[in-house]
């Protein structure tokens, strides 16, 4: 079975949407539209449902995103496998990571890669932080960005990057919000959170640490707005529309920080340890442990 149509495919069924895959494949929609169509012929079955408004996988596609996934990955291992002592390692892996990460964590990485491995190529993709071990649990990539969570899950395999710790962000302005929250802070009393309305994460681990900050201390939270992805709640909260815990590299790495300021807080959040996270199973792979061996 072609290994190119089967990461046609693994693409669709992540994106459910033909042009957005199309252009992540780097493939015109009617390629993507035609390989997904001799591969349902050749596997006997339709994989997705699809009409003019919507693509979803039917009971047949979800089936096949598990066989895609594994015989890909054994097709990389193999692949490796063929290479004689001394060669140079070749092959794809798939990463994911937040925008703030790619360049305050994954950058030094990425050029150790680089120069002890010039043939493995990285497959990059950003998106929501929140989102990163799912992804790699699910298959859709071979490792990711992520702040550890409270409980790692038996079959992942962390490496500590560093640590960033967690912050309030308020407006810098004299707008409603920032006068509220400057006067309190010139007059030296408590910050009225009770009253401040929140810019807050959809999901995740940082919505779990502010669920556990706003329970400790008793607030009862007014929320304005849920929020993918850190840099965007950096943004509502420079525009005045309320507070939002954000780790501070975030901060720091913003092209707007000097609209936010860092609040002062009772009972700190407790910090992010923010490193690579794989599967232990791809540990076994050369490229991956060759990758892994790296950060060590």
């Amino acid at each position: 079975m072609d290994i190119k149509r089967l990461q046609l495919f693994l693409v669709l069924a992540e994106q459910l949407h033909f042009a957005k895959a199309s252009e992540l494949a780097n493939v015109s929609a009617p390629t993507l539209s035609r390989n997904i169509k001799q591969l349902e012929d050749e596997v006997g079955a339709i994989l997705f449902n699809r009409n003019k408004r919507s693509v979803s996988l039917t009971k047949q596609g979800e089936a096949f995103v598990r066989y895609a996934r594994a015989t890909i990955s054994e097709w990389q291992m193999f692949r490796a496998s063929l290479n004689e002592a001394g060669e140079a390692l070749s092959g794809e892996v798939k990463l994911f990571s937040s925008v703030t990460a790619t360049y305050s964590f994954l950058y030094d990485l990425l050029k150790k890669v680089r120069l002890a491995h010039p043939h493995i190529e990285v497959k990059l993709n950003t998106g929501d932080p929140a989102l990163a071990i799912e992804r790699v649990m699910k298959g859709f990539e071979d490792m990711a960005i992520a702040a550890r969570p409270d409980k790692l899950h038996d079959s992942l395999a962390f490496f500590s990057l560093g640590s960033s710790p967690l912050v309030f962000i308020a407006p810098n302005d004299d707008g409603p919000l920032g006068t509220v929250i400057n006067d309190a802070i010139s007059e030296r009393v408590d910050i009225p959170w009770q009253k401040l309305p929140f810019i807050v994460p959809d999901q995740g681990l940082s919505r779990k640490r502010l669920a556990d900050w706003w329970q400790k201390n008793g607030i009862n939270p007014l929320i304005y707005s849920k929020v993918a992805g850190n840099e965007a709640a950096v943004s509502m909260v420079s525009l005045g529309f309320g507070v939002a815990l954000i780790p501070k590299v975030v901060v720091d790495n913003s092209p707007i920080k000097d609209k936010v300021q860092i609040l002062s807080m009772p009972d700190p959040v407790p910090a992010f340890d923010v490193g690579l996270v794989t599967k232990k199973a791809h540990l076994q792979q050369p490229i991956m442990n060759a990758i892994w061996q790296l950060l060590k």
